[in-house]
């Protein structure tokens, strides 16, 4: 068993395709587990996923990591499959720990014969694999493909063999981009305790439910999630799906976002589809509470745009002549749009100003809305004079267009 260890950890590198640990000696509860690299912010780790009979934990993990997990689990299984860009090594594992190892060397001849030949049954799995270290590769989803998912078979997302539905790829893409946001953020969030969220306009909540499945379930976080929403009816349906999963950290509350008082600590706020300024009470709360991440995807944004009509008019109601921005605000849908974007840059300014490193990035179409941008906050810290430029920045465009942003009056005594 040393041998085969450290035959493992001689070949934990790039040049890795896959690790599989399969066959467990007894009944268990981890069936199987896959190991391929990746790069992450430019560090090489070793993702590892370990399938159950319903469910796959993936997790990623240094090389010394890895290495202490499969000292601990390999004696519980009787195969193991390692394949580099070169070699194919197989392990047979006695019940006394003691291991049979056999190789195969990949030479280029025989890959250039098996492309050329269509990929035989003998020789298709000795075939070298070209090594992708992209942490998030096309198609590879954090709620894979295979494995059933109660609430996205309760959505009509999966089958019960955990096969997509055609017509409901678009929301089965949406959800696993989503994932990609939180997994992004995690270093930012608590290790050494509990993580609260609180998801304010959380409607329908699948994308709660996915956040949570995510975090618990395959993450492994100490999670407790909130969601608030003031529709009576999907509160109750919500909750009840809720119970039915056994997803006993996750609460489901009714009321309005501007009144809810319930915590004062929060680790991260999420928004998804809160209309108009609801999304500025959200942000300003989260605010208040030194949320360490903020996650938004607005709805709509009214508020700016009934402010540029009244802007329009002179002190006698009339309509101005020459307005240097009549391009932008004389045309409905132009307006419409100008409006949106100026008040998301002016939320994404207010939070820097705040002290959150912000980024407004491309999200996937909501269900009932086009919008499709989503603000990422994430607690500084930020230079004090990067703080002070972004609120003279807000001011100044304010000043010209003769905006008076809710988020400006939530956070002017917090900032």
């Amino acid at each position: 068993m040393d041998k085969l260890l450290q035959m493992i950890e001689d070949h934990l590198d790039q040049t890795l395709v896959t690790l599989t640990v399969s066959n467990p000696r007894k009944a268990a509860e981890i069936r199987k587990i896959s190991v391929r690299p990746v790069l992450m912010k430019g560090q090489l780790k070793f993702q590892s996923a370990s399938y159950s009979k319903t469910q796959v934990f993936h997790k990623n993990q240094t090389k010394d990591e890895l290495m202490t997990m499969l000292e601990e689990d390999l004696p519980a299984y009787r195969q193991l499959l390692l394949r580099t860009e070169e070699e194919e090594v197989t392990a047979l594992i006695s019940k006394k720990g003691k291991a049979s190892v056999s190789s195969h060397r990949i030479d280029k001849e025989a890959k250039e014969d098996n492309k050329s030949k269509g990929a035989g049954s003998g020789l298709a799995s000795r075939e070298a694999v070209p090594v992708r270290l992209a942490h998030n590769r096309t198609k590879n989803y954090l709620l894979p493909e295979g494995t059933p998912v109660p609430f996205l078979q309760d959505l009509g997302v999966m089958t019960a063999e955990g096969k997509v539905v055609r017509k409901k790829y678009d929301k089965y893409r949406q959800i696993n981009r989503f994932l990609e946001f939180i997994e992004d953020v995690l270093p930012s969030l608590p290790r050494d305790r509990e993580i609260r969220i609180l998801d304010f306009g959380c409607g329908k909540s699948y994308l709660t439910f996915a956040m949570y499945y995510y975090l618990r379930e395959i993450a492994g976080k100490d999670v407790s999630i909130i969601g608030l929403d003031l529709k009576k009816d999907v509160i109750r349906n919500c909750g009840r799906l809720a119970r039915t999963y056994g997803y006993d950290r996750l609460h489901f509350l009714e009321g309005a976002i501007e009144d809810y008082e319930g915590l004062d600590q929060v680790d991260m706020v999420v928004t998804l589809h809160a209309c108009d300024t609801a999304t500025d009470y959200a942000l300003a709360k989260a605010v208040r509470w030194g949320a360490r991440v903020i996650l938004s995807v607005p709805c709509c944004q009214h508020e700016l745009n009934s402010q540029l009509n009244e802007g329009k008019k002179d002190k006698t109601g009339n309509q101005e002549a020459d307005r240097p921005f009549g391009p932008l605000t004389d045309y409905g849908i132009l307006q419409d749009r100008f409006a949106a974007l100026a008040t998301d840059g002016i939320r994404a300014k207010l939070l820097e100003e705040a002290g959150y490193e912000t980024r407004i990035l491309e999200f996937i179409d909501m269900e009932h809305t086009p919008k499709n941008l989503l603000i990422r906050a994430v607690k500084g810290p930020v230079a004090a004079s990067r703080r002070q430029a972004a609120g003279r920045e807000v001011d100044a465009l304010c000043l010209q267009f003769g905006f008076k942003p809710c988020l400006r009056e939530l956070l002017r005594d917090q900032i």
